[in-house]
């Protein structure tokens, strides 16, 4: 396994942030756009996609504004965990999303490929246009 790289992506979001929470938060709206099937159990979420499927923890829920997971079958580090944090810009009050995640250099771009369809998808489901 090689070195990963920390990255940032923001999308904008014109929905209530109490509703894009939910979304990011439970097994229930993670699986409407982020996996085929979450099953959480406590703080543990089951992620399946296709036949595959990962295991994270939920280590931050602020509610509203951050949800953090880390993979559990890979080491403890920073480098093996994704979050969503939802902002709101004062000027505009735009509601913003940011992930944060971590790839290998060479599988960034694929990364970044996956989490804009993903956002799409999500953008979708709440009705706004992606």
């Amino acid at each position: 396994m090689g070195l990963k790289s920390k990255y940032e992506l923001e999308y904008s979001f014109n929905t209530p942030v109490r509703v894009l929470y939910e979304r990011l938060s439970t097994p229930e709206g993670l699986s409407e756009w982020f996996a085929d099937e979450v099953i959480a159990k406590n703080d543990v979420f089951v992620f399946r996609w296709r036949g595959v499927e990962a295991r994270a923890r939920k280590t931050i829920a602020k509610e509203n504004k951050l949800v953090r997971f880390e993979w559990i079958d890979f080491d403890g580090d920073e480098e093996n965990s994704f979050s969503f944090e939802i902002t709101t810009h004062e000027l505009t009050g735009d509601t913003a999303l940011i992930i944060t995640d971590y790839a290998e250099i060479d599988e960034k771009d694929d990364a970044i490929y996956l989490w804009d369809t993903q956002v799409a998808r999500l953008k979708t489901i709440l009705g706004l246009s992606a």
